[in-house]
């Protein structure tokens, strides 16, 4: 598992579509066919992404803005939903402009059963942003919750000259700084996030190969491009891959910091978690229930459609530790919290039996 996770840490970093997140792509299936040769088959799913969710979030924020400026409350209307649909992930007709490059799912499946598990981990890794500053990140929740409030109401301000004209130079600026964070701003390395999480997947599936769990087929599903949208686990749950039944253990940031097992998603619209493994995790010590509402995980498109879904995740003060943060390399991460999260995950899966 740690020679793994050395490999991926191994790379500058495993930006979202980039040539790097290819080669890592490449590691992880060299990686999988040397352990488990003949027992299993690699599958690489194509698809296309952005490289960063800024180019949209600056059109999102121009449309705000020139709506706000212009008191056309219908363009700022435009921007609202675009804003919500960002966050949601809902569909928007200017997706096609924005997923250019290649990105890759990797799928490799094992035992054999009327039930269905899935392993998920995202092996790509995001751009900074001063917002994810150490003395910044603490208030993301409250910078978004005000972002996505402002963003809201206006079109209704739209109809008052200077609320107008206050919110659209708001917008405006927002455009401007994320202009600048795609001019100047690098990828993070991603050690804790979220090569941490790939190892432990990896890991698991390789135990239920060789020991296999009665009554399942395994599959894992090591994604692309979380980090700009969960566009992997998105063309994944469109796939047809996963069935309506199935349970998805998802790992996220565990690397550092105290275990949690998500009870539920959303920044805006939340989907609440259901099914096998939320059991498992409630019955079991050792993790803390948590409504998560930092951001988004994989399984975001799968809870949506009413899939069961179960994500553990390791924070510090309700961060996860170094996130999205340059500081996020190898010499951050406790490898005992990684092997602990691995044990938790192997007591949960195993119980299902």
């Amino acid at each position: 598992m740690r020679t793994l996770w050395e490999e991926l840490c191994a790379l500058p970093h495993r930006g979202s579509a980039t040539a790097l997140e290819a080669q890592a792509a490449q590691k992880l299936k060299d990686y999988l066919g040397a352990r488990l040769g003949p027992l299993i088959s690699v599958e690489t799913q194509t698809f296309r992404a952005p490289r960063s969710y800024g180019p949209e979030l600056i059109l999102i924020s121009l449309l705000l803005a020139s709506g706000g400026l212009g008191g056309l409350w219908w363009l700022a209307l435009l921007g609202t939903y675009g804003f919500w649909a960002h966050f949601s992930g809902w569909w928007v007709p200017w997706r096609p402009l924005f997923d250019r490059y290649p990105s890759q799912n990797l799928l490799a499946e094992a035992g054999q059963g009327p039930k269905t598990l899935v392993l998920m981990a995202h092996y790509d890794s995001a751009k900074t942003f001063f917002l994810y500053h150490p003395q910044q990140v603490r208030y993301f929740r409250r910078n978004f919750l005000l972002n996505a409030g402002l963003a809201t109401v206006l079109p209704l301000g739209a109809l008052l000259p200077v609320v107008s004209q206050l919110l659209g130079l708001y917008f405006s600026v927002q455009a401007v700084l994320l202009t600048l964070r795609e001019l100047r701003e690098p990828y993070v390395n991603g050690a804790n996030d979220n090569a941490t999480g790939v190892a432990v997947a990896a890991a698991l599936f390789e135990e239920l190969t060789q020991n296999p769990l009665p009554g399942y087929r395994v599959m894992l599903a090591l994604t692309g491009s979380e980090e700009v949208g969960a566009r992997g686990a998105e063309y994944l749950a469109r796939s047809g891959r996963v069935p309506p039944d199935a349970l998805v253990l998802n790992l996220d940031n565990v690397g550092k910091g105290e275990l949690f097992y998500a009870t539920g998603e959303g920044m805006l619209v939340y989907h609440t978690y259901r099914g096998g493994m939320l059991e498992r995790a409630q019955a079991n010590p050792g993790a803390r229930p948590l409504a998560y509402r930092l951001a988004f995980f994989d399984t975001r498109p799968f809870a949506a459609r009413g899939i069961p879904c179960l994500t553990l995740i390791r924070l510090e003060q309700g961060i996860p530790p170094h996130w999205h943060w340059p500081s996020d390399r190898p010499d951050g991460v406790d490898w005992k919290a990684v092997e602990e999260t691995l044990g938790y995950a192997r007591a949960l899966v195993r119980q299902l039996a």
